[in-house]
């Protein structure tokens, strides 16, 4: 099971949805969210923070160490805890979950008229779409090509 919370980025600009895989930390792991305008200003520490595509999640690792005794890993740090999904983004990046269906729209449609064009397209969408997110630079949709 996968809980999910949205942030606001230090500066207030813009928000990120994160998923807390089996619910094994409270989003108080996550001490800050810095969004690529707020990030500038930030001097990356990479013992306790994560940079995806000028995005910066800052954890707090006394947290993560406490609530994160029961995972197999002896040595937390940012990357796993992102990259295992233990706190990291709804999606492939911070508003995917919301983006992706505003694109899916269109092919839904689709969907009522010709099923297996839809098909056709859906899976063009989605391999065109990891593609475009892999060459952005975000971290997520290079791990899934």
């Amino acid at each position: 099971m996968c809980v999910d919370h949205t942030m606001h980025c230090k500066c207030g600009w813009s928000s990120a949805s994160f998923n807390f895989k089996d619910e094994i930390f409270p989003a108080e792991v996550v001490s800050g969210l810095y969004c690529p305008k707020c990030a500038e200003d930030v001097a990356f520490e990479p013992s306790s923070m994560l940079k995806d595509n000028n995005w910066i999640i800052e954890f707090d690792m006394d947290v993560a160490q406490f609530m994160g005794q029961c995972l197999p890993s002896s040595s937390l740090n940012p990357e796993y805890l992102f990259d295992e999904g233990y706190c990291t983004w709804r999606g492939v990046y911070p508003t995917d979950h919301i983006d992706s269906v505003k694109e899916r729209a269109e092919l839904v449609k689709l969907a009522k008229i010709d099923q297996k064009k839809y098909l056709q397209e859906f899976r063009k969408w989605g391999i065109e779409r990891m593609s475009r997110l892999e060459k952005e630079g975000w971290r997520k949709a290079r791990e899934t090509n």
